[in-house]
């Protein structure tokens, strides 16, 4: 029973799905290559080159790394940017793949057990409850007191993202693990609507601003046979629970009050709170139930999956949905599709509600993958391990890391090329990303993906996705971005704590989704059962579940 508990706090924090991008020069101006030959004297400490130098050990050093398999990468041991590793660095890195599908209980076990624990725990996302765990056992090595005197390219992430040191921080002010970083700039801002651009044109409308427009606007999609074919076969309307953001709340509730989605905790003023017990989230509902009584929302929106959902947008003979919630075209939609249907979808901004509110949700924790390099106990070599990890934040390394090989699939800008945010470009892409291959980690480990550095890829107007996805978040949802202030940083919970909120968050999660779609379509009813909704959370505890959330989050943010 201990052992599944504790499975349950490994946190696996997947890439997004966007290419990131980065470049930079070669990869000595970490620092001049170490060129002394005189022998080294010790293993350890005196083994390792100052901060910045190349190579990091003057003697051949091993290092044993712990890694879940990745789908595109064909074998890390021969992979082309596991060997360019070796030769800037003079460390040979001893693989232990694990099956990504029992990866979990791997991890679980090792660091149960405590035995034959490798030198790094890379890739696995390892929680902030085990680093907290684990790190008070000693199992995991505090990485404070290297990065003072070995980490030159981790205080330039420090510096570039003010974000990251705060976020692997745990309580009692040790860092424990570092992170991926993938500074994706519109992925801050993904709670987006998109409607069908050619029926506002068909029908000479305007793009909506406000959720009175917004309900006009579904109503001359339903009533005013848009797509042409004399058949009243259009979904004004609809999404899906289980997409990227496409559940039909994480937008529209936005026009009402901050929904941040998620597990929908927020900050107001230092309280830790939750939209859902609020006046404010009863009448989003009614809008939502208005739309759903006057069939503008499609009853599929409270069930369908995200196949279903494509399956619409990408409807064969005409186009027949309207609008969605949805990350990106792609939710709903083919990218590069024979269609092209994907590129006729445009965000809609943030709507402003009746009250005025009018929020787009920001997301900047998000960017920051936690627990992705983990030193353990029993390296024999802690110093290499580490600046190991600091090297893989350098501009070119990281490139080589996710995309591969200068020259081959990638090249660097050249003076007048123009990036995606419209300044002078950094790199550009000269082969497609995202196959089985063998010259990259797959994003796998450390890396460094800045703001600077996704979107300064040449813009390639042939292949519009990241160009369109910047602008659209650039002009119509960073005016109405959430304030910092109010989103939740992450946790570090006891284990104990941990497990408390587990069991709180399925039961009181479960409940608001299942009173959601109940309020939505009329099952329950707003006026008469609003106040035995709220007596349901109290019963279930939710004082206690915030508490436990404030508790923690003064520990750490309130000193």
């Amino acid at each position: 029973m201990k052992q599944k508990i504790m499975a349950l706090c490994v946190v696996f924090l997947l890439a997004t799905t966007i290419l990131s991008a980065c470049s930079g020069s070669s990869s000595n101006n970490i620092g001049e290559n170490n060129t002394n030959t005189s022998p080294a004297t010790a293993a350890g400490a005196d083994n390792v080159t100052p901060a910045g130098q190349l190579p990091i050990t003057k003697e051949k050093t091993t290092i044993r790394v712990m890694v879940p398999a990745n789908g595109i990468v064909e074998d890390f041991a021969t992979n082309e940017f596991t060997k360019y590793l070796e030769e800037q660095t003079n460390i040979h890195i001893e693989w232990d793949i694990v099956p990504s599908t029992s990866s979990a209980e791997k991890l679980n076990l090792v660091l149960s057990s405590g035995e034959d624990l490798p030198d790094v725990i890379m890739g696995f996302g390892v929680s902030n409850t085990q680093q907290m765990i684990f790190g008070s056992q000693g199992i995991f090595l505090p990485l404070n007191d290297l990065i003072d005197k070995y980490g030159f390219e981790t205080t330039k992430m420090f510096e570039a993202m003010p974000v990251v040191k705060d976020t692997i921080t745990a309580p009692d002010g040790n860092i424990y693990a570092l992170p991926h970083t993938n500074e994706c700039y519109h992925c801050t801002l993904p709670r987006r609507m998109w409607i069908y651009e050619p029926w506002l044109e068909k029908l000479n409308l305007s793009m909506p601003t406000t959720t009175d427009e917004f309900y006009n606007v579904l109503k001359a999609f339903k009533e005013n046979d848009p797509n042409g074919n004399g058949i009243a076969d259009e979904i004004a309307m609809s999404g899906s629970p289980t997409g990227f953001y496409s559940s039909i709340d994480s937008f529209l509730m936005n026009a009402f009050i901050y929904n941040p989605g998620g597990d929908r905790i927020y900050l107001d003023n230092n309280k830790v709170v939750v939209p859902f017990d609020k006046p404010e989230w009863r009448e989003g509902l009614r809008f939502l139930n208005k739309l759903y009584k006057e069939k503008l929302l499609d009853p599929q929106s409270l069930t369908q999956d995200e196949n279903q959902l494509k399956q619409l947008g990408e409807h064969p003979d005409t186009a027949i949905l309207g609008a969605t919630a949805g990350m990106h075209m792609g939710v709903f939609s083919e990218f590069y599709g024979a269609s092209n249907r994907w590129m006729e979808y445009k965000t809609i901004p943030p709507l402003k509600g009746p009250n005025g509110v009018q929020i787009a949700p920001y997301e900047a924790y998000h960017l920051v993958g936690v627990g992705a390099y983990l030193i353990t106990k029993s390296s024999k070599n802690p110093e290499a391990a580490f600046r190991l990890a600091d090297y893989l934040y350098n501009q070119e390394v990281t490139l080589r890391s996710i995309i591969g090989r200068p020259g081959t699939e990638w090249v660097k800008a050249e003076e007048g090329e123009i990036g995606i945010n419209g300044k002078q470009a950094i790199w550009k892409q000269i082969a497609d990303w995202g196959q089985v291959q063998n010259f990259n980690w797959g994003q796998t480990g450390p890396s460094l993906r800045t703001n600077d550095l996704r979107l300064g890829e040449v813009a390639n107007k042939e292949k519009p996705l990241e160009i369109i996805m910047y602008e659209e978040a650039k002009t119509k949802y960073e005016p109405y971005m959430q304030k910092l202030e109010n989103v939740l940083p992450p946790m570090f919970f006891t284990n104990d704590q941990a497990i408390e909120i587990a069991d709180f968050s399925k039961t009181i999660n479960d409940y608001v989704n299942e009173m959601v779609a109940r309020f939505v379509i009329g099952d329950a009813d707003l006026d008469k059962e609003w106040d035995s909704y709220l007596n349901n959370l109290k019963k279930m505890q939710l004082d206690k579940y915030l508490s436990i959330y404030q508790d923690v989050y003064d520990s750490k943010y309130k000193k």
